[in-house]
């Protein structure tokens, strides 16, 4: 009897709730004056620094950070063309991953109303170990799905045994592709503000993490 060999894909594909949330805030002041701007920046974003550094001493946060502030100027045009006077803006970014989605509501609305700070998206993860666990699970069952796809197609043929020859990331057993490893996708809440409820009252929820896997594998059937 002739030698088969069958070639196939195999995929798997699972959906995780997020184990930390990361949101960040910009402090931003525009101004005439440079020196004024910058006072301002730091009267804002003192406060907020403290705050964190306070939660992550007492374990209700994970992490946070802090960029440099920001200073630059601009001379804006009016409607007529003409060239405004100087104006200084600054800025700086402060991000913070909680891990009690209750408390980063909180934060986050407690922050929504105040002059000179922006909310801005929150970005959903999991833990490296959960990441590691769950990717290493939907690797597993792709390939029992390309096993599985791969005794379908040899019992189509009249062949009852399947022995695997290759197995490999989506892509190494075809020349010329990329290999792609587990992937994971989370959608970060960009409408975070769009869903501010009665009195500027921020409403998110924390989207699931798509955790996908796919091999290529080649299997004689006799």
């Amino acid at each position: 009897m002739n030698e088969v060999v069958v070639t196939v894909r195999g995929q798997s594909e699972t959906r995780v709730l997020p184990e930390r949330g990361t949101a960040r805030v910009t402090v931003s002041v525009d101004g005439p004056d440079r020196a004024d701007v910058v006072a301002r920046v730091a009267e804002l974003a003192s406060p907020l620094r403290d705050d964190l550094a306070a939660r992550q001493a007492a374990g209700t946060i994970e992490s946070w950070s802090s960029q440099r502030t920001s200073i630059w100027a601009e001379r804006p045009w009016n409607a007529e063309g003409k060239v405004l006077d100087l104006v200084h803006h600054g800025s700086v970014e402060l991000a913070a991953t909680f891990t009690d989605f209750t408390a980063l509501s909180d934060w986050l609305n407690d922050l929504a109303g105040r002059d000179g700070l922006h909310v801005g998206s929150v970005s959903w993860e999991l833990s490296p170990e959960t990441r590691a666990r769950v990717e290493r699970e939907v690797a597993v069952n792709a390939v029992t799905v390309a096993v599985e796809r791969a005794t379908a197609y040899a019992s189509a043929i009249g062949r009852s045994t399947v022995t695997p020859l290759e197995i490999a990331d989506l892509g190494l057993l075809t020349q010329g592709q990329q290999a792609a490893a587990p992937r994971m996708y989370a959608k970060a809440a960009a409408e975070l503000m769009d869903a501010a409820g009665p009195a500027g009252a921020v409403g998110f929820q924390p989207d699931e993490i798509l955790v996908s896997a796919a091999v290529e594998a080649r299997f004689r059937a006799s």
